[in-house]
């Protein structure tokens, strides 16, 4: 198997659009990625032909979309090598998933347990637990990275003692491209006794993830980063400690019987799922994963990887143009800088050239005041990108470059 990537962007509709009469250049992916078409024909299947609630009604649509949503657990569950299915808990994204967690362990914290996050953290993974500290006593540490976005290990080390609690972090850096070293930091918070959290957003869609390999309590990622719709994400989480969580929301689906003056909780999943869920959009997930998982993953791997470092080399070309980011081990994120231009007018420029980046403080303040920077400018690369994208993020930063000097 190759990885033949004008046949995958061949399935991205939204690729073929022009802007101000150029074509689209995607850069934004780390934000949100695009949708395939499979994807897209799978949310009309379901609302044109069996829309119908889950797991409660005896009609031939209830069925239909039962057997759609539950087959999507599975294939989440085979996707991330989960070793139960009901370990795959729906939420509407990553950030419900973090605050799910808070409210699960939150309320075991007390006064002298600490949590360590990093100086990598989106404000989903910083401020949940800033306020889970603030409601138990318990202490926030908060982990170095060096100025190339590598987290500093000897730094970590030091923090995690036998009062750390929790190690909360991110897969891979959103606002830098860092890729971390999940696997060996939860063998050291494991063995202090720890419960170790990874923020996936950014890892999930960049290559095989195996949460048992990895050995962690928690995973958990946002369906509209791995080519499936908004609206839907997942925790995944250990089993055994799902199972002795307090409940999250309270209504339907989660009971298991219930009177006027009490009621008993379900089993997992449902237990942890209260009310009428995102059906389309778990079924658009499910159909996202089946659909990444027929592709070549090492082949896609080496093309972002290569992607990376064409682009690295070609903002050399460019003078006053630095690279905020530069760790050994990154994925296909560029955030940069153009010397005396603000991120937003650079931004506002690439797109009436039809190339799309983000700017700003990419949700991590905390991450920007540490680099001195009030923001950045951030091209983020997917499968479906080519060199020729690239050639066109830079045509683009010349005329930037010109227009702002």
């Amino acid at each position: 198997m190759s990885f033949d990537v004008e046949a995958v962007r061949a399935q991205f509709p939204v690729l073929k659009r022009e802007i101000d009469g150029k074509p689209l250049v995607y850069l934004d992916n780390a934000a949100t990625t695009q949708k395939p078409q499979v994807v897209i024909d799978t949310l009309i299947e379901y609302y044109t032909q069996y829309n119908s609630n889950v797991h409660r009604g005896a009609h031939r649509l209830a069925d239909e979309a039962t057997r759609g949503y539950e087959n999507a657990r599975t294939d989440v569950a085979k996707f991330i090598n989960a070793a139960h299915r009901e370990e795959v808990i729906w939420t509407s994204g990553t950030t419900e998933a973090i605050n799910l967690v808070s409210n699960g362990v939150g309320q075991l914290f007390k006064a002298g347990d600490e949590i360590i996050v990093t100086e990598l953290e989106h404000h989903a993974n910083l401020v949940t637990w800033q306020q889970a500290c603030k409601q138990s006593g318990a202490t926030l540490k908060i982990c170095s990275i060096f100025d190339t976005g590598e987290l500093d290990i000897a730094a970590f080390d030091a923090l995690l003692n036998e009062n750390t609690r929790l190690v909360a972090l991110p897969h891979v850096s959103n606002a830098l491209g860092t890729v971390n070293p999940i696997k060996d930091i939860t063998i050291k918070a494991k063995a202090k006794g720890a419960w170790v959290l990874i923020d996936g957003a950014q890892g999930i869609a960049h290559g095989n993830v195996d949460v048992q390999s990895i050995g962690c309590d928690f995973y958990v990622f946002s369906g509209h980063k791995l080519f499936g719709p908004t609206g839907v994400g997942v925790l995944w989480g250990r089993k055994e400690l799902l199972e002795t969580w307090p409940v999250w929301q309270t209504g339907g689906e989660m009971i298991a019987e219930v009177d006027y003056q009490s009621a008993t909780w379900g089993t997992l999943p449902n237990r942890l799922e209260a009310g009428t869920p995102n059906i389309a959009g778990v079924i658009g997930l499910g159909a996202a994963v089946k659909w990444l998982s027929g592709l070549d993953m090492q082949g896609l791997h080496a093309h972002e990887q290569d992607l990376l470092a064409y682009a690295t080399k070609r903002a050399k070309e460019i003078e006053g143009m630095r690279v905020i980011g530069t760790a050994p081990n990154k994925v296909g994120v560029m955030s940069f800088e153009l010397k005396g231009a603000h991120p937003a007018d650079v931004g506002f420029i690439l797109d009436k050239q039809g190339v799309a980046i983000r700017t700003g403080d990419n949700c991590a303040q905390p991450l920007m005041k540490r680099l001195g920077l009030p923001g950045t400018a951030r091209a983020s690369f997917s499968i479906y990108n080519t060199r020729q994208d690239v050639d066109k993020l830079f045509d683009a930063l010349k005329k930037a470059k010109m227009m702002l000097a």
